[in-house]
């Protein structure tokens, strides 16, 4: 009971940190005009029906309701739904029965901290993904699950269609609550129920925006509001069919690249994939799990380029769902936990803070498939806050000495 009263503490101070630093930024964001935090939700149906338009176009409604700034609207809108997100996580990872590697796949720099560390992901619109599965995990009537599968997966795929691919995280917890059974009238009647978000899908896909369409857009933005249509509002033309999404990858792709993001999986995800293995879950094999997920994470793999992005996505339902079945003592983490070696490892209290540290706040991700790896956002978070809101590039008092040159040169 007392560590989980420390841990509420704890990862509360950590969530409040983490929105603090947020707001800070996506002010700071309000006024770049190269960015996507801003561009994506630049989209919109004013140039006729197109994909990711739906919060777009109420941005632009809330504008001229209140008679504000676009930008404006969509910073109140983005506060919002992060405020909603962080507040939804507070709530599901309260009184949560801990162990040292459940608390390194929390704070693993994958998920709640990555969109803070990489600004170029803070407040995309899968934030709204995330905290519409975290809603459904709190319903616990089939036909109230229902009827969200029937209107709100809908919403969603307006709103950022690759969500399409992680409808396995919702089947697989259906089934293993036995929302539905193996039966054909059973099975088919749950499909149904995704019917209308995969209809919106197929017609998304059918009929990318046109040339012309795009040009509407673009016109009513500069037109109505002074905003070009620039970064994710401009490849929304570039990228707009299928083959567009795939081809655009293939010129990125090198030794390198996999090689990077097989190690960025393999130790962001360590310390989940080590309680994966080492628990039993009710009703469903592990490798039936494991066939079900990865398949259309791969697709989306040779769909996007922001690789950052799609790990945070693929993480953040990965813990959120493995957390769920834990909760739920539908998934027993077993004894032979204690007996893995990442575990005796960390037997010792000195050793486990430091790798906590290491692990949890010194590296991430870069958004793009062709970044690097990210060091140390334990410092680089305050610190280039610091220097936005004191209006300098390094510390005076350090200016031009050699602890200063290393930092400008391999931290920042």
């Amino acid at each position: 009971m007392n560590e989980s009263k420390n841990f509420n503490k704890y990862f509360n101070l950590y969530l409040i940190i983490l929105f603090i630093f947020s707001l800070f930024y996506l002010q700071i964001k309000y006024n770049v005009g190269n960015d996507s935090t801003i561009s994506e939700w630049l989209i919109n149906y004013e140039g006729g029906f197109t994909k990711r338009g739906l919060i777009g176009q109420i941005a632009i409604y809330l504008s001229f309701l209140f008679d504000i700034n676009l930008r404006t609207a969509i910073l109140i809108f983005q506060i919002f739904i992060i405020t909603i997100y962080y507040l939804l996580l507070s709530n599901f990872f309260k009184n949560l029965e801990i162990n040292k590697i459940i608390l390194l796949s929390i704070f693993t720099p994958l998920f709640i901290l990555y969109p803070v560390a990489e600004i170029e992901v803070l407040a995309r619109k899968e934030v709204f993904v995330f905290s519409f599965f975290l809603l459904y995990l709190t319903l616990d009537k089939i036909h109230y699950k229902a009827l969200y599968k029937i209107f709100i997966l809908p919403i969603l795929m307006l709103i950022w269609e690759p969500v399409i691919f992680f409808f396995t995280f919702w089947f697989i917890i259906d089934y293993i609550e036995d929302v539905f059974t193996i039966k054909f009238f059973s099975i088919i009647k749950y499909f149904l129920t995704y019917l209308p978000a995969v209809f919106i899908g197929f017609y998304i896909a059918l009929n990318p925006i046109t040339e012309a369409d795009h040009l509407k857009m673009a016109t009513f933005l500069k037109d109505n509001f002074n905003e070009d249509c620039y970064m994710s509002c401009a490849l929304l033309l570039n990228k707009s069919t299928i083959y567009q999404q795939f081809s655009s990858n293939f010129p990125l792709y090198s030794f390198e690249v996999f090689f990077r993001y097989s190690l960025i999986i393999i130790i962001g995800f360590g310390p989940l994939i080590i309680l994966f293995i080492n628990s039993q879950i009710k009703n469903l094999n592990k490798k039936i799990i494991t066939l079900l997920i990865l398949p259309p994470i791969m697709i989306l793999f040779l769909m996007m380029s922001d690789w950052g992005r799609i790990v945070n996505i693929f993480y953040t339902f990965s813990i959120i769902s493995f957390i769920y079945l834990y909760r739920k003592k539908i998934l027993i983490i077993s004894d032979k936990l204690q007996n893995n070696i990442l575990t005796k490892l960390l037997n010792k209290k000195k050793i486990y803070i430091i790798f906590f540290i290491i692990f949890s706040f010194g590296w991430n991700p870069k958004t793009s498939l062709v970044g690097d790896v990210g060091t140390n956002p334990l410092w680089k978070i305050p610190y280039n806050a610091s220097k936005k809101i004191f209006g300098f590039q390094s510390f005076r008092i350090f200016q031009n000495n050699t602890i200063i040159q290393w930092h400008r040169k391999y931290i920042e």
